[in-house]
């Protein structure tokens, strides 16, 4: 099975004068899906631009000058006119400006024009983006010399205006980066500031203006790079940079910063006791209504939609209202409300008209002190009904709707004692309604589930902490089952129950929350789709806010001031933002308050990762090494000479660092993460300033790494690198450019076709010949054997993982020595031929497609066949079978009618001894022929074919010395077949390239080992281009020569076999794209 051992192929320098390049950036300038090079020349002032050919070379340099003392420093491409072509945006920091060249249909900039960034502004950075969300780039500079950020429109014609201009004060900008920090899809922008302790934030409105610039500290006065990139998995950019000064990096991580501090103040009736929302107007506004105990009165406050509400409304009840809550109860689309009244053991039901007014309230009769209500179809006739907890009596009422607003009399189920809150979800899954209750006094909560008829399972309790006083339900582990969350005043804790899906629960954890809380709700107050919740805090005047994981954990709690003695809390977006807001009734101070989401300072406080003291930090990169969809980062440790990855939490905290060697005194300058040997996991590479090369390392998508490659480059150093893939083969390659040189260096990445060592499989005695094909029709390859000494061959079917089954074996003739396979009877199932060289026959196995196969079916041939090769001679959709007769030298064609039988032989002449057969159209004419050697008298065959099953005589060519075996393939991608031959007497393979008229070059020879064997043709190395694979029979190895794709070949790479190894065939055995190799070992059986 083959490794991914990677190495750089010779690297190609791209002189661009005494230009002195200092920035690069990669992008496909004339849409050919090839990437090209742009380049700022420091040196002359100018930009160039290399295309690229798409084989990791590139055209000369196309250069623009950008004017006299420009030095150019940073160029950023989009799309300015809207026309489809790339144009580029330089910035000229020595003339205060920025140039705008715009590309023609042959992508050739001839349109320039200038963009003045103000007297002495020294612009360095630049990112274009739409900014006023009209489809048309604009452009936003930092300017190093003015301390400014400018923004210029797009006008869609490639030109630009002023528009907005933000002064950072003292703070002098660096780099600038643009985001979405708050999630409101608006672009925000960001700024590095050298020489002081921060960063600075510019939040978009979407309209082309930013706020002012707010400041982060960073710990380091010497904040030189950052990126931008979602670190948490939160939907919301983050923000890595690097500090200079302090050694370490910072991470800043993006978030919608929650609920406002200010809360909005509504006078309510006399202890407001609990809290719901709806809209009670059909005005698709949230609207709040609160009990009011003492009053005997419920308040609805109509929103305004914006956040803010009319003063209350109120509407009575029965004596002493404690719970509320709201629901569709006579299905005319309005909401209704129902309140639980305590003294007089009823149910108030006040239906809504939904134009701000409500009819007079239904009381139902209901059990002792009802103190809690909530609303369901507990029965799934699609009409509203309560259940209602009994503090008193200890009992929950179900009451049905009959879908008018009129309810069948109360059924009763026991809970524990002194329940005081219930609510309502289907916790196993059946899409039934169930019901959780909290018992105070007895430190459980209760699950009754339901049946979907009305009536309920006898409860099934879980111990909670003390005193619990509230649930909610959710989701908080995004598996789909539903969740619970109580409050316990006993112990100021909150805990988390996780669900499984037949109904019960396990204890996740507890949290403290502030004091004596007394009422939770759920809700997602960060936008980032995990459910958070919310808790009233009694004793501390507070509401504290959970954020959720989404694996069941939360963060720890965030409190806000209420009003005073909060007992109650609902959710929901009052202001039509798409964001969660809080309602909190305040029981002492008669009020309610709102608490908004608020879209402000957008950047948490910045977390520093410090490396180690001496370690010189230069660069850092972002991206996922360990496939957990989790961002981690590799920083480049200049002074400790390696690397350093660490692993992302999601929260946006990372691990202790893993460091790589880079070599002594390397001193690492330069990271850049991406895929470099094709395999679909995280690699590195690393331009070393020190020992002036490139170091490679391999990684495995586990977050561990090799190294695999030091690519020496020249006697220059190195500065900065980056990669991408510039020759479409699907692997990153690298651009590199230097301090002392005015040359950048694009370096091509190579597989090189490593395998791994052998696995050995026992086989029958004397193992000759071996063939792969996917018998049993799995997808999954398997392997044919010819055993020579027990006149047998042995089928092992695979499991596709390099593992197989035990051998089936099934009689052949006497001493058979040769196979191949294919379909021999159009039924879509593989069969398998049998050269038997002792009875003069070949063996037909008919295929059942389940691996196993019908016995032989001997057909006469010429004396002591050696090899035999399958194809359609005669162009009727049949195949036929070719046999090379070592002693009467000729070869046997049996042309076959279809149903797994064949004619009688055709017999043509070929050169002394003929040993092996190969077929293939070597003169386009779409007809096929036949080549075979002839190890006698050092030749091979032709036998070009008339396409009705005949052939001409055969041209010969000279080989090496006794050749055994050929093999056809395209080694210089003429798309004209090409051949190989194993010679078995000179210790060389010959290769013959075609003409494509059925002639050949004359041979080239490249070594092998001792006496080889067998040939086979693969792309090991998955570079498009075709390989060879040869065994030497004494040497007791396998040599790959990988292809240049010209026609020529690197020398072999040697592996072990075992010992006498006969037959070589190719296949993918662990279905992962890449080919492998399996040998028959004739002095071991294996």
């Amino acid at each position: 099975m083959q490794l991914n051992n990677e190495s750089f192929a010779t690297k190609t320098a791209i002189s661009t004068g005494t230009s002195r390049p200092i920035f690069i950036h990669i992008v496909d300038v004339n849409s050919d899906e090839l990437l090209d090079i742009i380049t700022a020349n420091h040196g002359t002032h100018s930009i160039s631009v290399f295309y690229s050919y798409g084989n990791g070379s590139f055209s000369s340099p196309m250069t623009y000058p950008t004017g006299y003392d420009s030095f150019p420093c940073a160029i950023f491409t989009g799309d300015f006119n809207n026309d489809n072509n790339v144009d580029l945006a330089i910035v000229n920091h020595g003339i205060n400006n920025i140039m705008i060249l715009l590309a023609n249909k042959y992508s050739i900039f001839e349109n320039q024009s200038t963009i003045f960034t103000g007297p002495h502004s020294h612009p360095c950075s630049i990112v274009a983006g739409y900014f006023n969300n009209d489809n048309i780039l604009d452009i936003a500079v930092a300017n190093n010399g003015n301390n400014r950020i400018n923004i210029f429109l797009g006008n869609g014609d490639g030109t630009f205006s002023a528009y907005a201009t933000y002064t950072l004060g003292d703070q002098s900008p660096y780099s600038i980066a643009m985001g979405d920090f708050n999630m409101d899809n608006q672009i925000d922008l960001v700024v590095t500031n050298m020489g002081m302790n921060n960063i600075g934030v510019l939040l978009g409105y979407g309209n082309g203006f930013f706020t002012n610039p707010i400041f982060r500290k960073t710990g380091s006065t010497s904040t030189t790079y950052l990126v931008t990139c979602d670190l948490n998995t939160d939907g919301r950019s983050d923000i890595v940079v690097i500090n200079d000064d302090t050694r370490s990096i910072g991470i800043l991580l993006g978030c919608n910063p929650g609920i406002s501090e200010d809360q909005m103040i509504y006078s309510t009736g006399s202890w407001p006791f609990s809290v719901a929302v709806g809209d009670f107007n059909n005005d698709y506004r949230l609207d709040i209504v609160v009990t009011n105990a003492v009053n005997d009165t419920v308040s609805v406050f109509y929103g305004y939609g914006n956040g803010s509400f009319e003063d209350q409304k109120t509407y009575s009840t029965s004596s002493l209202p404690l719970s509320v809550a709201v629901g569709d109860f006579n299905n005319d689309n309005r909401s209704d409300i129902v309140v639980t009244n305590s003294n007089s053991n009823t149910v108030s039901v006040i239906l809504g008209y939904g134009n701000d007014s409500f009819e007079v309230q239904k009381t139902f009769s209901i059990g002792l002190f009802p103190r809690a209500v909530a609303v369901g179809d507990f029965n799934s006739d699609n009409r509203l009904d309560i259940v209602v907890v009994n503090q008193n009596s200890d009992t929950i009422s179900i009451c049905l709707g009959y879908g008018n607003g009129s309810f069948e009399d109360e059924k009763t189920f026991s809970i524990g004692v002194s329940s005081r809150t219930v609510a309502v979800g289907d916790f196993n899954s059946d899409n039934r309604l169930d019901i959780v209750v909290v018992n105070s006094e007895s430190n459980t909560i209760g699950i009754f589930l339901g049946y979907g008829n009305g009536s309920f399972e006898d409860q099934k309790t879980y111990l909670t902490d003390l005193v619990p006083s509230s649930v909610a339900v959710g989701d908080f582990d995004n598996d789909n089952r539903l969740d619970i969350v109580v409050a316990h005043e006993g112990s100021n804790t909150v805990i988390v129950f996780l669900g499984y899906e037949n109904g019960s629960f396990e204890v996740e954890k507890t949290y403290s929350t502030g004091s004596i809380p007394s009422s939770v709700a759920v809700g997602d107050f960060n936008n980032d789709k995990r459910l958070d919740f919310v808790v009233t805090n009694q004793g501390s005047d507070t509401v504290t806010v959970f954020l959720g994981y989404g694996n069941g954990f939360f963060e720890n709690q965030k409190p806000y001031l209420t009003g005073s003695h909060p007992f109650s809390v609902a959710v929901g977006d009052f202001n039509n933002d798409n964001r969660s807001d809080i309602v909190v009734a305040n029981l002492y101070s008669n009020t309610v308050s709102v608490f908004l989401h608020y879209d402000s300072v957008p950047l948490t406080t910045e977390n520093a990762f410090a490396i180690d003291d001496a370690s010189l930090l230069k660069a850092v990169a972002v991206v996922d090494f360990n496939n957990d969809d989790v961002l981690d980062l590799v920083v480049a440790n200049y002074g400790t000479n390696n690397i350093g990855a660490s692993f992302g939490y999601a929260n946006g905290t990372f691990g202790k660092q893993l460091k790589f060697l880079t070599g002594s005194n390397s001193h690492p300058h330069s990271i850049a993460a991406a895929d470099f040997d094709g395999d679909g996991q995280i690699d590195i590479a690393v331009a070393n300033r020190g020992t002036k090369n490139v170091g490679l390392f391999i990684g495995n998508g586990k977050g561990a790494f090799e190294i695999q490659y030091a690519d020496n480059i020249f006697n220059i150093t190195p500065l900065f690198i980056a990669s991408t893939d510039l020759n479409n083969d699907g692997r990153s390659d690298i651009c590199i450019v230097y301090e002392e040189t005015d040359n950048i260096d694009v370096l091509v990445l190579r597989d090189t076709g490593y395998f791994e060592d052998q696995k050995t499989y026992l086989t029958d005695s004397f193992p000759q010949s071996v063939a792969v094909a996917d018998f049993n029709n799995d997808n999954w390859l398997d392997i044919v054997v010819v055993y020579s000494a027990s006149d047998t061959i042995s089928v092992v079917l695979g499991y596709g993982n390099d593992s197989f089954e035990d051998q089936n074996t099934y009689s052949t003739g006497s001493f058979p020595l040769y196979v191949a396979v294919s379909d021999f009877n159009n039924d879509s199932r593989l069969d398998i031929v049998v050269v038997n060289r002792d009875s003069t026959t070949i063996s037909v196995f008919l295929g059942y497609g389940n691996g196993s196969f019908e016995d032989q079916k001997t057909y006469s041939v010429g004396p002591s066949p050696h090899s035999v090769a399958v194809d359609d001679f005669n162009n009727d959709n049949r195949l036929d079978i070719v046999v090379v007769n070592s002693n009467n030298n000729t070869i046997s064609v049996l042309l076959g009618y279809g149903n797994g039988s064949f004619e009688d032989q055709n017999t043509y002449s070929t050169g002394s001894g003929p040993s092996s057969v190969a077929v293939g159209d070597f003169n386009s004419d779409n007809r096929l022929d036949i080549v075979l050697t002839n190890s006698v008298d050092n030749t091979m065959s032709v036998l070009l074919g008339y396409g009705d099953g005949s052939f001409e005589d055969q041209n010969t060519y000279s080989t090496g010395s006794f050749p055994l075996s050929v093999a056809v393939g395209n080694f210089n991608n003429d798309n004209q077949l090409d051949i190989v031959v194993a010679n078995f007497g000179s210790d060389t393979i010959s290769v013959l390239l075609g003409y494509g008229n059925g002639s050949f070059e004359d041979q080239n020879t490249y070594l092998t080992g001792s006496f080889p064997l067998s040939v086979a043709v693969g792309d090991f190395n998955n570079d498009e281009r075709s390989d060879i694979v040869v065994i030497s029979h004494l040497s007791n190895t396998v040599g790959v020569l990988l292809g240049h794709g010209n026609g020529s070949f690197e020398d072999r790479k040697i592996y072990s076999t075992g010992s006498l190894p006969s037959s070589v065939a190719v296949g993918d055995f662990n279905n992962d794209n890449r080919l492998d190799v399996v040998v028959a070992n004739s002095g071991n059986n294996t």
